[in-house]
C-alpha cells in the first residue's frame, strides 16, 4: 500500500505537467483511445483522486459509461520523468467540487461556465501508479548507455523506477 511519501512523490512528478494522455477503451471494438487532458488538482486528494473536465458529448464520457478503468500518462522529457496512473473513472455530479476546480483555462473550452450542461467533471480514483524518474544528467546517461552498448550489459543506476499501489476502497 502507498505511504504518504509515495503519494507525495507521485504528486511532485505530475503536478507541473500541463497535459496528460487520458486513455479509455472504446466499447464497440475494444481499442484504446487516448486524448490530451489537463489535470485540475492543486494537490493529490486525500482519497488518491485526480480530476478532469470533459465534454459530456465527447467519446471519453461515453466510454466511461461502459468501462470505468482508465490510464492517465504523464511525461516530462526535459526532467526525464514519466508516470503511468491506472484507476477507475466516473462522472461526478459534485457541483461544489466543480466550482472549486473551475478556472479561466477551463472556461476557454466551456464558455458557458461551470453550470454549462455539457461540462462533465470526471473523477479518477487511482488504484496503481508506476513512475520512472531519472536523476542523472544527460552526459552521465549517455556514458552509461554507451558503456552498456560496449559491454552488452544493460545500463544500471539510471534513476528510480517505482510502483505505487493506492489504498483502493
Amino acid at each position: 500500500m502507498s505511504t504518504p511519501e509515495d503519494r507525495q512523490q507521485l504528486w511532485e512528478l505530475i503536478k507541473d505537467i500541463k497535459f496528460a494522455m487520458f486513455t479509455t477503451r472504446h466499447p464497440d471494438n475494444g481499442h484504446l483511445h487516448s486524448r490530451p487532458m489537463t489535470t485540475q488538482n492543486k494537490r493529490l486528494d486525500e482519497d488518491d483522486r485526480l480530476w478532469f473536465f470533459m465534454s459530456r458529448r465527447g467519446d471519453s464520457v461515453e466510454d466511461l459509461g461502459r468501462e470505468s478503468t482508465v490510464n492517465v500518462s504523464y511525461a516530462d522529457p526535459g526532467k526525464d520523468s514519466y508516470v503511468s496512473v491506472s484507476g477507475n473513472a466516473v462522472v461526478s455530479e459534485d457541483k461544489a467540487k466543480a466550482r472549486e476546480l473551475w478556472n479561466k483555462a477551463t472556461e476557454a473550452w466551456f464558455p458557458g461556465g461551470v453550470d454549462d450542461p455539457d461540462v462533465a467533471l470526471v473523477e479518477v480514483r487511482i488504484t496503481h501508479a508506476h513512475y520512472w524518474d531519472v536523476k542523472e544528467n544527460k552526459l552521465t546517461q549517455f556514458f552509461k548507455i554507451a558503456k552498456a552498448a560496449a559491454t552488452g550489459k544493460p545500463p544500471s543506476g539510471m534513476g528510480e523506477s517505482r510502483e505505487v499501489r493506492m489504498n483502493a476502497s
